[in-house]
């Protein structure tokens, strides 16, 4: 789903807007708040959306030992009566129940954290984030307001009234000197596996992260107050595929034109650091979300039943859960040991065949439909196909590892049945038969 109007408080009569996504199709829900008592709960009825009748209330408690507990109760009547019910009764039923297996996890473990960590939230900073519509910007956006700091969104097309307009081709950042910056972190860049790799896309894959970076960069380091971190990201493709070991962050960068992207990404972040800026650059593996990525790409092949290994299956892919590359910018921002090259991957070194079967078992589907390596290079192109989808990379967390991260999801199977919305006992009960 998208967002595409929130109130800035939750009180009776205001209005959230939602684009939800069924298929192909796309429809619009309007839901009204109401019966809001702060600290206790609130109601949201639909005003405009799929549903004949929808009323969903949020209800807040005091339990035992300090804690809280969340209780959502909804009551709602499909369209089109009892054949709506008979028809897509059991289906509705079973998509609510995964949906708020997830959003419960997702909260329960939010505010888990928020708790463990050494001070808490602390003092909310003031973060700028480019790429923050992106499917990883959105989610730590969400994230960051959640625990309490302010968020600027650096975009093309400003919306928000605090939004900072950019063009990195034109050389424009209107960021104000009189703003204050706390922290920044850079996500932006052209889409890598947007379209297959043309010499104007890939000069244009390069440029956006050449040119996007240094005037970042610049800009940040000529402010009299500036930063007092940058988190930029950067990719798993940095290193060399095929070796024999896992590589960590010593590791040299390998030929391919990926590589060499890398390189210069990083590179630019060379301006800040000069400037006195602490600098982390985030090696990003695979992210896993459905909500877009590779993953979201993969759904509706293994949902069908038609999904399967890439080529050999061999070859090994960095991945990562993306509430943990969330939880990672986010002490990264706080946490002035995190510096300098950082590789945000899982533990678990996976090979593609083992994550497709598991993919699979999560979605109770087959994974008996390869697609050869040969039809992906007829499909992708030759370069693009083995620097992506067949690229054997693997590599070890060795500075998270140091620096005692407690990865959320170091296994796949628990990471993919989290996204999916499938409870850890449903995930045995379907191996057990």
């Amino acid at each position: 789903m998208r967002i595409i109007a929130e109130p800035s408080e939750i009180v009776d009569g205001t209005r959230a807007v939602i684009a939800m996504k069924a298929g192909p199709f796309w429809t619009r829900w309007v839901a009204e708040h109401q019966d809001c008592q702060p600290g206790a709960g609130f109601s949201d009825v639909q005003v405009k959306g799929p549903f004949a009748r929808w009323k969903h209330v949020h209800r807040f408690s005091k339990a035992k030992g300090g804690a809280s507990q969340l209780s959502d109760e909804i009551d709602y009547r499909l369209p089109f009566g009892f054949l709506g019910s008979l028809i897509g009764g059991w289906l509705v039923k079973k998509k609510l129940e995964r949906t708020f297996n997830y959003r419960h996890a997702v909260t329960k473990s939010d505010l888990e954290r928020v708790a463990s960590e050494p001070g808490g939230n602390g003092v909310p900073m003031q973060i700028l984030v480019t790429g923050a519509t992106g499917m990883v910007g959105a989610a730590l956006e969400a994230f960051l307001r959640m625990r309490g700091h302010r968020v600027r969104r650096v975009t093309r097309n400003p919306s928000r009234r605090d939004d900072v307009r950019w063009d990195p081709n034109a050389g424009v950042l209107d960021l104000s000197e009189d703003d204050p910056i706390d922290a920044v972190v850079h996500l932006a860049g052209e889409n890598i596996a947007g379209g297959r790799w043309s010499d104007e896309r890939k000069r244009r894959i390069l440029e956006s992260r050449r040119k996007g970076t240094r005037l970042l960069c610049e800009t940040l380091a000529k402010r009299s107050q500036r930063p007092g971190v940058l988190v930029s990201a950067s990719g798993a493709n940095y290193y060399a595929a095929g070796t024999d070991r896992p590589q960590d962050e010593s590791a040299p960068r390998g030929t391919g034109f990926l590589s060499g992207v890398c390189e210069v990404w990083e590179g630019e972040t060379g301006i800040a650091e000069r400037a006195g800026i602490r600098v982390v650059k985030l090696r990003l593996g695979v992210v896993l979300s459905p909500a877009g990525g590779a993953l979201a790409k993969m759904l509706p092949a293994f949902k069908l039943g038609v999904g399967g290994r890439l080529g050999t299956g061999k070859q090994r892919m960095p991945w990562i859960a993306l509430d943990d590359v969330i939880d990672i910018v986010h002490r990264a921002l706080r946490d002035e040991r995190y510096t300098g090259a950082i590789n945000a991957v899982a533990p678990e070194v996976l090979a593609n065949a083992s994550f497709t079967s598991a993919l699979a078992g999560v979605l109770h589907r087959p994974a008996i439909f390869p697609a050869p390596a040969f039809a992906l290079k007829a499909a992708l192109g030759r370069e693009m196909a083995e620097e992506t989808l067949l690229a054997d990379l693997a590599l070890e967390p060795a500075k998270l590892r140091d620096l005692g991260y407690p990865f959320r999801y170091p296994k796949i199977e628990g990471a993919l049945a989290y996204l999916m919305g499938v409870s850890a006992s449903e995930v045995r009960k379907r191996d057990q038969s």
